[in-house]
């Protein structure tokens, strides 16, 4: 179900309970119950200490740098997919990582690069993720990764939080070798859960990840944790909110 631009608006204002009134519009319209949840890597992971770190060993360089990189991360992304010139998540983040560095001017050693990366490997659950996940599974809803990252990534932050049990095998990728937005990447879980796409919450992190969920045909809620302006796509979300809990009570209301 599609909201209008004042509805989204009223939305983005809103937690819980905007998040519940979407849930309640949805089902009275004759969508089925949600029974499975994918979730983007990051409404899960917290990558701010990648972020905090850049800026620890490059003072006063770090948001550029950091911004620089992130973006030309998935860009990478996008291009390789579309350029049918696939290499896994990791790669892709030290060569934007090493094109950042040398865009803004900053030296950048084996030993710095390393070390970067390596944070990502360390990373945790954002603080509200533990709870309301178990709240989802004593809810009987089913939940997997559906993310650009390679399985090593999101297997660290599984057991970096104590994360084990709560999710069905990971859906990287990497295993149709397409990065989101392609509908081939989005497709694992409607393969995975064997379900309809209409019984499946995508839950996105970013702005176009959430387009890229609702082009496919996903009902989608967006966890959006940076207060990001909602992108110029043509679709909005079907649900919003700042975190998890905003996300458990439109599955389950």
């Amino acid at each position: 179900m599609l909201l209008n631009r004042r509805t989204f608006t009223a939305l983005t204002a809103a937690s819980v309970a905007a998040a519940a009134v979407l849930s309640h519009q949805a089902r009275t319209a004759g969508r089925p119950p949600f029974k499975a949840i994918a979730f983007d890597g990051f409404p899960i992971i917290d990558p701010r200490p990648v972020f905090a770190r850049v800026e620890e060993m490059f003072p006063g360089k770090g948001a550029e740098l950091s911004a620089s990189w992130r973006t030309r991360q998935f860009e990478y992304g996008w291009l390789r997919t579309l350029g049918g010139r696939y290499t896994d998540f990791w790669r892709i983040t030290e060569d934007a990582l090493v094109f950042a560095a040398k865009a803004t001017k900053i030296e950048l050693s084996p030993e710095q690069r390393d070390r970067l990366m390596q944070t990502y490997l360390e990373l945790k659950a954002w603080p509200d993720v533990l709870p309301a996940l178990r709240q989802l599974r004593e809810a009987g809803v089913r939940m997997a990764f559906l993310s650009n990252l390679t399985a090593p990534m999101l297997d660290a932050v599984v057991r970096n939080s104590g994360l084990e049990g709560l999710f069905e095998p990971h859906l990287s990728t990497d295993k149709v070798q397409a990065f989101k937005p392609d509908a081939r990447a989005y497709q694992m879980g409607v393969d995975a859960f064997a379900l309809r796409k209409e019984e499946i919450v995508f839950a996105a992190f970013a702005g176009w990840d959430v387009a890229g969920a609702k082009w496919f045909g996903y009902p989608t809620f967006w966890i959006n944790r940076a207060h990001a302006t909602v992108e110029e796509l043509g679709v909005v979300p079907d649900g919003i909110g700042s975190g998890l809990n905003d996300l458990v009570a439109f599955a389950t209301a």
